[in-house]
């Protein structure tokens, strides 16, 4: 049978792969020696009979013949579509559409044949297979569906995972929906002439339900997510992933099972369940699994509802438990920032302020600086709104406004605790920043967050607050501005060609005036893999500026309190402006110029 998908003069074998076939094909195409070809089948022979050919073939660690690479699962999988003329396919889940899928065959029929549907389109399946002469069930696909079948070669690792992963959630999305009976959605503004219809609310502890809020939070670790949205649309709800920056559509499902998964979530999160008219916040802490069943990693989530035209609407923020123990270095600072920053951290007493848009990591910076501050000898107190993330070390105290315990009443109550070092979420007014000087004056160290652009703004807003000069002085060691960059999918990432790298290292110093970039430039581009979403970034790293208080900055603050002056005294006493630490990542091969554009004020 020949394949329609089929390059000209590619071989047409047929029947299930053979490793030792597969060990000559690699032979004769160069990729492997004659000596490894001969340790392969001498190490094949006593592996594992049940395997997939490339599976066994990718344990016995074969060396590549150009570079004595070790050919793994994926590289095997690679090779293999040139040589049989199919299209290679990393399966991305995020791309799947598993309500779809799951349609176009029953999980035994994909299990027995071991394929998996991964896009459907009007026309055409596309289905992915790791045995690419074996087509016999394609005409019975074809017939069934109604659709063209399109073969793409996926590792048989990636597909077994998969399939199972897929088809469990469909399944039970469709328990889910049909122990609902009705759409369920209960509560939105629209819905109120539905009322006379006699719709069954699901229960937010059916089977269904908690089997797909599990796989949601399972999958959200899996894929570094930081945020998890639950949006209710007209017609059906949305759930989208927040990675890298960046709000990866998910899955849609029917809305009923959506308003379900939203009351499990508020009822393990003790929110009450009933009340969906006004905002709510809560918390959970639940398991990552760990390697081979071992009890995994505890993972904070704060949760947040707010309700919207068509429900109730969800937004999880998950917690990295590594983020706390991260050290300067992986942070995102830069030799010179991190020895200041160390220094600054190191005073008794004095307030040290980190400024920056929601969103820019100043919590991640603090907690991982309290962290190493929080010794048995010291007592470290916190007054935040709402509490990141529980941490062992700290004594953290939640704002509660309908108690009247603002920020300012908190930091009041924590001065008779006998505290070392007080964190406050934030200086929002006169009152809290008055008590953080006070706390400051009094023997405290104080670390607090303010929302400004950049370093030297932040004591323009003391002012404006209403602190004088003489008190800012008194007690400000430090501001740390910063920012979150997208870094580079070191799998893809590419160097730029030396004429493209001579322009952009221009554009660069253009950028940065008056300031020069000097030693070494290696600027990478972008390409997009599928460890990466074909984004071509994956993670983050901070950009920081270090505004350190000197008796030169002092004098500055009380003779001449204006931005331009101030910010040309910190740029003397040695801040580095955001853009130019920006621009050092990229010369670093880092991030890309317009990542630090996008994230960064102008050089002033």
């Amino acid at each position: 049978m020949k394949h329609p998908n089929k390059t000209p003069g590619a071989i047409d074998p047929v029947g299930p792969l053979d490793w030792r076939t597969l060990v000559q094909w690699l032979l004769d195409d160069g990729v492997i020696s004659g000596a490894e070809a001969e340790r392969t089948v001498a190490r094949c022979a006593s592996a594992h009979s049940a395997q997939h050919p490339l599976q066994r073939l990718s344990v016995v660690a074969m060396a590549r013949k150009a570079d004595s690479h070790v050919l793994d699962v994926e590289m095997l999988t690679q090779w293999l579509a040139k040589r049989s003329g199919l299209e290679y396919m990393r399966i991305d889940p995020l791309k799947v559409d598993v309500g779809k899928v799951a349609d176009v065959m029953s999980a035994a029929y994909a299990e027995r044949h071991k394929v998996l549907p991964v896009q459907v389109s009007p026309t055409e399946v596309v289905v992915a297979t790791a045995e690419p002469f074996v087509r016999d069930w394609v005409p019975e696909v074809e017939r069934q569906t109604r659709r063209s079948v399109r073969l793409v070669l996926a590792s048989p690792q990636a597909i077994n995972s998969f399939t199972a992963e897929f088809f469990a959630l469909a399944k039970s999305v469709r328990a889910a929906s049909k122990s609902g009976g009705g759409s369920g959605g209960f509560g939105s503004f629209e819905q109120l002439v539905e009322l006379g219809k006699a719709n069954k609310q699901l229960d937010a502890n059916d089977q269904g339900v908690v089997q797909v809020v599990d796989w949601l939070w399972q999958y959200a670790f899996d894929q570094r997510a930081s945020d998890i949205h639950l949006e209710p649309r007209r017609e059906q709800g949305v759930i989208r992933f927040r990675i890298d920056g960046v709000l990866h559509p998910v899955y849609q499902m029917p809305i009923g099972v959506l308003t379900a998964m939203t009351a499990r979530i508020k009822l393990l999160g003790r929110m009450d369940v009933v009340e969906r008219r006004r905002p709510q916040d809560g918390r959970i802490k639940t398991l990552r699994p760990g390697v081979a069943g071992a009890r995994g990693e505890e993972v904070e989530m704060r949760l947040s509802t707010l309700p919207t035209a068509f429900g109730e609407k969800l937004v999880m923020r998950i917690f990295d438990p590594e983020s706390t123990v991260k050290d300067l270095s992986a942070l995102g600072f830069a030799a010179h920032d991190a020895l200041r920053w160390e220094a600054l951290t190191k005073h008794p007493h004095g307030i040290v302020l980190v400024t920056g848009p929601t969103g820019s990591g100043k919590t991640t910076t603090l907690y991982a600086t309290l962290k190493r501050l929080a010794t048995e000898e010291v007592n470290v107190s916190t007054v935040e709104d709402p509490i990141e993330m529980i941490e062992p070390a700290f004594n953290q105290t939640q704002v509660q406004t309908h108690l009247d315990l603002d920020f300012a009443q908190g930091l009041r109550a924590l001065m008779r605790q006998d505290p070392d070092i007080i964190m406050v979420g934030e200086v929002r007014d006169l009152a809290t920043a008055e008590m953080a000087v006070q706390a400051a004056l009094t023997g405290h160290l104080v670390f607090t967050t303010l929302h400004t652009n950049d370093a030297p703004s932040a004591i323009m807003r003391l002012m404006e607050l209403g602190i004088p000069p003489y008190l800012i002085n008194a007690t400000v060691l430090g501001v740390l501005a910063q920012r979150l960059v997208r870094t580079l999918c070191p799998a893809c990432k590419t160097q730029q060609d030396k004429a493209t790298a001579a322009t952009s290292r221009e554009s660069l110093a253009e950028l940065v005036k008056p300031w020069q970039i000097s030693g070494s430039y290696r600027p990478y581009e972008p390409v997009g893999c599928v460890d990466c979403r074909m984004t071509g970034f994956r993670g983050r790293m901070g950009l920081y500026e270090l505004l350190t208080v000197t008796e030169s900055f002092k004098d500055k603050v009380s003779r001449e309190p204006r931005l331009d002056v101030l910010r040309k005294q910190a740029v003397a006493d040695g801040m580095r402006p955001l853009r130019l630490a920006g621009a050092m990542r990229v010369a670093e091969g880092l991030t890309t110029m317009d990542e630090v554009l996008a994230c960064t004020p102008p050089v002033q």
